[in-house]
């Protein structure tokens, strides 16, 4: 029988480093003024004045810096906090997006300010449920103040970023920004979802669990966390770190005990739906995704950034770490810098992601599993033939026969 779309998924191993930084600090003050901001982004780079922090690591600024990577999050477990920015003066705002991390809040109001002490309530909810949140206002003030009064989980409130524009201004394009930019960080999560799972919507996939007969053992989750690589073990520890009584943690025995192998003992029959069960819990959810953006994402698009790709490289670089692993993207890198240069090292671009694919489709074809490189020679090598270096859309490929598109 012919392999599956899921059984042509291709799982790696990889080392993870969990560096968590714990602890609660009182009100912070922090700011970051880079010398242009986002065209029409009145918060990016302002300073920044928060309730709490969850850690020093999550401070304000992250707020507004610009990447789909880094963010505030509050103390855990608490609720009324809240994040303000200083817009420098008094400035008419007309929209604010809220990009919310997964602990994000039910409930919540935006307010502008004068002084920063007398607040003018422009927006409120009781229904809030994450995501992005994209929301027409009125008003004027130089602080604007984002306030959590009911969490959407049992953490605190968390933002990836916190954008605010003016009358006339939207949301800057996607042009010419990086993969790590949340709009197009998005539209890089849809992509590999129908490589992986012949759908867009990545977000479903959290529950996803078979063993695909790779010799992995289980196959799960968002980037396929395996039982037999150690990383579904790594993420369960953490998982359980933070949530000790979730319906995982009675298998970390055995998930320690067939680490390195594909065997199933002490797993089966439970552990699937143990699996799917822990998938409900947004706690599971931020953690999966936590673990895909500190090991595969951040790691693909900082290397591809310091090789003088844009959008399209970074995500080939995503997109062949997430299939091969760290050792499988490196030799993949190393041959073709063997054949070209990236732009960092004064070559031409389209050449050298040419060899970067080329490079990408003979890795893939050693394996029956993979000798379906439509996810290279239909998606990627089409986008690279159409000179869309910036990742723009509307987007159009195909992969294992099915076509996909995306408009915006």
């Amino acid at each position: 029988m012919p392999p599956t779309i899921n059984a042509l998924r291709r799982r790696r191993l990889a080392a993870l480093v969990v560096a968590a930084a714990t602890g609660v600090l009182l009100p912070a003050v922090s700011g970051l003024t880079p010398a242009t901001a986002a065209a029409g982004n009145l918060a990016q780079g302002r300073p920044v004045t928060t309730s709490s922090t969850e850690s020093s690591t999550l401070g304000g600024a992250k707020a507004v810096d610009g990447s789909g990577s880094t963010r505030w999050a509050s103390a855990e477990g608490v609720d009324n906090q809240w994040i303000r920015v200083d817009l420098g003066s008094s400035t008419a705002v007309k929209r604010v997006v809220l990009k919310w991390e997964a602990a994000y809040a039910k409930a919540y109001r935006v307010e502008l300010s004068d002084d920063g002490s007398t607040w003018r309530q422009v927006y409120t909810t009781s229904t809030g449920d994450g995501g992005t949140d994209d929301l027409a206002v009125n008003g004027t003030g130089r602080y604007l103040r984002v306030f959590g009064t009911r969490r959407g989980t049992t953490y605190g409130y968390s933002l990836w970023e916190v954008e605010a524009y003016g009358s006339g201004t939207t949301p800057p394009p996607s042009s010419g920004t990086n993969l790590d930019d949340p709009r197009k960080k998005e539209v890089a999560m849809k992509i590999v979802s129908t490589f992986e799972n012949s759908s867009l919507d990545w977000r479903a996939q959290f529950g996803y669990i078979e063993d695909i007969g790779d010799g992995r053992g289980y196959t799960a989750g968002i980037v396929g966390f395996c039982s037999g690589t150690g990383d579904m073990l790594d993420l369960v520890e953490r998982y359980t770190a933070k949530k000790p009584s979730n319906p995982l943690a009675r298998y970390l025995s055995a998930l320690r005990a067939v680490n390195g192998t594909d065997s199933h003992q002490g797993l089966d029959p439970g552990f699937p739906n143990a699996w799917r069960q822990a998938a409900q819990d947004s706690v599971f959810q931020q953690t999966q995704e936590s673990e895909r953006d500190r090991v595969y994402f951040n790691p693909a698009v900082s290397q591809a950034k310091a090789d003088g790709l844009r959008a399209l490289g970074q995500f080939a670089y995503y997109d062949a770490a997430v299939m091969h692993g760290e050792d499988g993207f490196r030799s993949i890198r190393s041959v073709a810098l063997s054949r070209a240069l990236p732009p960092s090292r004064g070559g031409d671009e389209r050449a050298y992601l040419n060899a970067f694919l080329d490079a990408r489709e003979a890795e893939m074809r050693k394996e029956e599993a993979h000798s379906d490189t439509t996810r290279v020679s239909t998606a990627q090598r089409r986008f690279l033939n159409e000179g869309n270096f910036d990742l723009n859309t509307p987007l159009r490929w195909s992969v294992y026969g099915e076509a996909f598109s995306l408009t915006s």
